[in-house]
């Protein structure tokens, strides 16, 4: 056979779903694949995937005539299309329809939410999303399963590993502490795009119900996002001890210098601060939504989702129990180490190209 080539497409990008892409495609090209990711401009410039050895062509997230075009022509002659995310799946299909013999994959990373007529457009976006893949791979077994309800006609469970935190690499945690001024008061510490569904609003009401331990804590929020002007004047008018710290490259080392992790909502499968809490041994304190229940296991202190007052409480139990917090942080490191690996993810990922490569002739 000719040397495999393989198109990768993002469409917005979370933070999850692009380090995946970006981590995949240097393990492919590690193993010989001639690798294409098509992505916008900006996720690039995060996340270097040139520096992984692919060639980065940029194509707006719009399904606009032009941008279909150039992802048509990204496309043209590679083995395999890879589509990551329900949007980057809908345009993906729309270029493969086009190309009878050349096989689509979607990986599935996040499940959305959608209540009345959104629901319906939502189940819409869904069918055709899993329509046209010859392989869909899910990042938990719910999104398996809704795959399968919504018309897949292969759908497995996607070993998703990303590099794990390198130790050292940032600041002593020390210094992350005394940057922060939370030298002599707990750091409670979350991570996320300031935009709907990532549940800051509950974590804002939680940290009203902080003010009146001693010390108050510090609430440190790394992201960036439209709603940070309206944070902030909530933060301000209601005198909350929270800090929008905005986008951030040190997120290992601003998790290892923190008392308690909060994944107060997340839609995907596999969020990245739950991952890189445990395997730094953070004690994690998250809502029980999505697939993040079968990612942590036992290693969480859990919330129902939107509980605000339960996930005040959670947190502020573990504040007061050190015993409870190392016992955590043990069980983290012990989960963390059950996950797939960055070569396990590149040897099923290749194992489903030779199968539909294979099955094309």
């Amino acid at each position: 056979m000719t040397k495999l080539r393989t198109v990768q497409v993002l469409g917005g990008g979370s933070a999850g779903s692009s380090a995946h892409v970006r981590s995949l495609a240097a393990g492919l090209v590690a193993r010989g694949v001639r690798v294409t990711v098509c992505a916008p401009g900006a996720l690039e410039e995060e996340y270097d995937f040139r520096g992984a050895g692919a060639e980065f062509l940029a194509v707006p997230r719009r399904s606009d005539p032009l941008a279909l075009a150039a992802l048509r022509a990204a496309c043209e002659g590679a083995h395999v299309v890879h589509a990551h995310g329900l949007h980057a799946a809908l345009r993906a299909g729309r270029v493969v329809a086009a190309a009878p013999r050349q096989p689509l994959v979607v990986t599935w990373h996040a499940l959305s939410q959608a209540e009345g007529a959104r629901a319906q457009w939502l189940r819409l976006r869904e069918r055709r999303a899993v329509r046209d893949a010859a392989v869909v791979l899910g990042a938990s077994s719910v999104i398996v399963d809704r795959a399968r309800t919504r018309g897949a006609r292969d759908a497995r469970l996607g070993a998703i590993g990303i590099p794990a935190p390198r130790r050292g690499a940032g600041p002593h945690p020390g210094k992350v502490r005394a940057e922060l001024g939370a030298m002599d008061r707990a750091l409670v510490v979350a991570v996320g795009a300031l935009e709907p569904h990532r549940g800051h609003g509950t974590l804002l009401d939680a940290a009203r119900v902080w003010r009146g331990r001693e010390p108050v804590p510090l609430v440190a929020v790394a992201g960036e996002g439209p709603w940070r002007a309206g944070l902030q004047r909530r933060i301000d008018a209601e005198g909350l001890p929270v800090r929008l710290l905005g986008r951030r490259d040190d997120v290992a080392s601003l998790l290892a210098a923190a008392d308690v992790a909060v994944l107060a909502d997340c839609r995907e499968a596999r969020p990245l601060l739950a991952q890189e809490a445990l395997r730094l041994g953070v004690p994690l304190v998250a809502a029980s939504v999505g697939g993040v229940p079968e990612l942590v296991g036992e290693a969480v202190e859990p919330v129902p989702h939107g509980d605000a007052p339960a996930l005040a409480a959670a947190v502020g139990s573990l504040l007061d129990d050190p015993e409870r917090r190392a016992a955590l942080a043990a069980a983290g490191r012990a989960q963390a180490s059950s996950w797939p690996t960055e070569d396990d993810t590149v040897a099923q990922v290749l194992s489903v190209y030779d199968e539909l490569r294979a099955g094309r002739g």
